[in-house]
C-alpha cells in the first residue's frame, strides 16, 4: 500500500526531522529578536511567559506545522532561546532530549531520573510519552558548519532511550547529517533524535528559538513548568 503521508511527514516518521523553509519573514525575525533582547551566557528558559513567544507558539501557523505529526492537538509546553557566538561558545555532545520541565517534584509511576536545571525540576517520562512530542527550532540566523549548525543521526528516534555505549556505537556506524538552515527556516525534530553541535568557528551568531509541543496532558499531580496556552492565536 502506498503511503498517503506528505514528504515532510515521511521525513519526520523515517528520519526524525524535517526542514521547513521560510517560516518567519525577515521583519518577523527582527521583531522577535527585539522582543527577546540580548542574552547573557548561552540562552534563556521559560519563554512561554513572554507574550510575543506565547503568541507565536500558539498561532495557527505554528500549530499547523506541528499538528500533522502528533496524534492529538499540540500544546506548546516549553520555549528556550539559544544564542551561540564567539563570546558564548560551547560544545553539545550527542544526546536525546529526554526530560520535561515541571513545577515541582511529584512521584508518579514511570516518571524517573529527576534533576534540577537552573532551579527547575525536570523528569524523564516513559518513552511513549516522548514519542508524542515534537520540537520546532526557529532559526533567527543562518546556520552552517562554521557557526555550529545542528548535526543529527537520522532514524535514531525510533530506537527508544539510548544508553551512552549504544550512542557511541551508533555514532561509529553511520554518518550524521548537518542541518544547514537559513534565517527564518524551521527545523522540526523528535526529542528522541540523537543530535549534537560543535563549537562555533565563526564570529556570527546562531540564535534559535526552541519550542516544544506535546500531544498529552501530564498525570495528575504533575504540572508543566511553563503553563501551556492551548488555544490558537489568530494571525
Amino acid at each position: 500500500m502506498e503511503c498517503a503521508c506528505s514528504p515532510k511527514e515521511q521525513a519526520i516518521e523515517q528520519h526524525g526531522f524535517a526542514v521547513v523553509p521560510g517560516v518567519l519573514s525577515a521583519a518577523e525575525q527582527q521583531e522577535l529578536l527585539s522582543q527577546l533582547g540580548p542574552v547573557a551566557g548561552a540562552g534563556r528558559r521559560g519563554l512561554l511567559s513572554q507574550p510575543a513567544v506565547a503568541e507565536l507558539a500558539c498561532s495557527n501557523r505554528m500549530l499547523a506545522l506541528v499538528r500533522p505529526h502528533l496524534p492529538s492537538e499540540p500544546i506548546p509546553v516549553r520555549a528556550l532561546f539559544f544564542d551561540k557566538s564567539s563570546e558564548a561558545n560551547w560544545l553539545v555532545a550527542w544526546h536525546q532530549d529526554l526530560s520535561l520541565a515541571v513545577r515541582s517534584r511529584i512521584e508518579v509511576p514511570g516518571f524517573s531520573a529527576w534533576s534540577v536545571k537552573e532551579g527547575v525540576p525536570h523528569v524523564q517520562p516513559p518513552v511513549e510519552w516522548l514519542q508524542r512530542m515534537l520540537t520546532v527550532r526557529l532559526h533567527l540566523d543562518d546556520a552552517d558548519e562554521a557557526n555550529c549548525a545542528l548535526r543529527v543521526l537520522p532514524g535514531s528516534h525510533r530506537m527508544g532511550r539510548l544508553p551512552a555505549a549504544r550512542i557511541q556505537e551508533l555514532r561509529g556506524g553511520q554518518p550524521d547529517v548537518l542541518c544547514a538552515l537559513s534565517a527564518g527556516d524551521a527545523l522540526l525534530m523528535r526529542p528522541l533524535l540523537l543530535h549534537a553541535s560543535s563549537r562555533s568557528s565563526s564570529a556570527r551568531h546562531r540564535r534559535v528559538l526552541h519550542i516544544e509541543y506535546a500531544a498529552f496532558s501530564l498525570p495528575e499531580g504533575l504540572n508543566w513548568h511553563e503553563a501551556p496556552v492551548p488555544n490558537p492565536v489568530p494571525e
